[in-house]
């Protein structure tokens, strides 16, 4: 609602304002005066009589008393308000919170730009440059932390009792812990639901990447909800496969391709690393297992004196390097790596880059849920030709379970 033009103009009149800062300053003052009939209507209405009205019959009365002067920051700047209190202390402002010091959705700013990767030097700059209003550290910081209970709510969440895939693998932080700065893991899991949609199914912040802590992770997964997965996609991490043949039996395992292709090209010498990739890709561009298995013989042939390792790291894989030639096209595009979750994590190391150390495990976790809560606002689409893949996987788990 604007105010009349009259009003507007007689202000102008009586104020003379020179600067935009004069106005801004007016302004400040007309917000105060507007909060504070507001608080004036709401303890009206609370106390069900006017200011100076004495009631002699009815329940026993309850009259104001007095008011507490409070300092909220707006995007105005620093505004003094005055809080009415009542005799029996039943009134509770309806506006503001009872020890709320940040109005107007300032709060929200903050951890937006907190959301974004800032400092809370950068933000404290920023309050400051914008709004006039200083701002501490451990201001952001208690405002930051006003959202850890989403978070708990947000990581324990019913899930869906089918994902088609799931994708999982980590990325490393510093924090510090005890006194000293150790390397920890973000666990992320990454799920397409049965109607072709990503979605984080969890991030979990524990030791330095382990077979034991997937473990515990595929645990809560299920705890939450998860029935079924056709095959879930992970890195060459050892014991991942015990891990998930623990807790669900019956799903696939799909070794991540371009994670094998680095893993085994890492010590190959550069005159032979096109010709050595170059026999690779006829392997996992096979048109079925058969013929990939034919390639991998012929690959071992020609490189194994030269690059053992390298040979047997495909040949020792093969059962989950293999998975996805079980399926069609369509869905071996979607399994045979795992880019989709790696791309997740470029998009946290973009928010986390300005922090080399968390204070501890739960700075680290607000960031990226935060972060978390912005990116999955874009993933609108759905998985292409998702109809096509969905029909796909009913038929081949139709002729698993006969």
């Amino acid at each position: 609602m604007k105010l009349p033009k009259e009003l507007i103009k007689e202000l102008v009149k009586s104020e003379d304002f020179k600067t935009t800062g004069s106005i801004m300053e007016c302004l400040k003052e007309t917000f105060a005066d507007v909060m504070n009939e507001v608080l004036q209507s709401e303890i009206e209405e609370k106390l069900g009589h006017d200011k100076h009205e004495r009631r002699s019959s009815g329940a026993a009365p309850n009259y104001r008393n007095g008011v507490t002067k409070r300092k909220v920051k707006t995007q105005l700047g620093e505004v003094e308000i005055e809080v009415p209190r009542d005799r029996n202390g039943e009134y509770e402002p309806q506006i503001i919170e009872k020890y709320q010091r940040n109005a107007d959705g300032l709060e929200e700013k903050i951890l937006s730009l907190y959301a974004c990767g800032m400092s809370t030097r950068d933000i404290q700059e920023q309050m400051k440059s914008l709004y006039d209003l200083d701002i501490s550290s451990e201001l952001v910081s208690k405002i930051s932390d006003k959202i850890i209970p989403q978070v708990t709510e947000w990581l324990n969440r019913p899930l869906n009792d089918y994902y088609p895939f799931v994708f999982m693998d980590a990325i490393h932080y510093k924090i510090r812990e005890d006194h000293r700065v150790i390397t920890k893991a973000a666990y992320v899991v990454l799920g397409i639901d049965g109607e072709g949609y990503k979605e984080i199914l969890g991030i979990w912040v524990g030791a330095n990447e382990s077979s034991k802590f997937w473990l515990g992770v595929l645990n809560d997964l299920q705890s939450r909800g998860i029935k079924e997965v056709d095959v879930f996609c992970v890195d060459g991490l050892s014991g991942f496969r015990e891990a998930i043949e623990a807790v669900f039996p019956f799903a696939g395992i799909q070794r991540c391709i371009i994670h094998q292709i680095r893993s085994s090209t890492k010590y190959v010498s550069h005159k032979n690393i096109k010709e050595f990739c170059t026999d690779l890709k006829k392997i996992y561009t096979s048109p079925n297992e058969d013929a990939a298995f034919d390639e991998l013989m012929e690959f071992k042939e020609k490189w194994e004196k030269q690059y053992p390792t390298s040979v047997s790291s495909w040949e020792d894989n093969w059962e989950i390097l293999s998975t996805f030639f079980a399926y069609p096209v369509d869905v071996r595009r979607i399994i045979y790596t795992t880019n989709i979750i790696e791309g997740l994590h470029r998009q946290f190391r973009k928010v986390t880059k300005t922090k080399a150390v968390f204070p501890n495990d739960n700075a680290l976790l607000k960031m990226l849920y935060l972060a978390s809560q912005n990116i999955t606002k874009k993933w609108t689409m759905r998985y292409r030709n998702w109809d096509l893949v969905i029909n796909q996987l009913s038929i081949l788990r139709e002729k698993k379970a006969g």
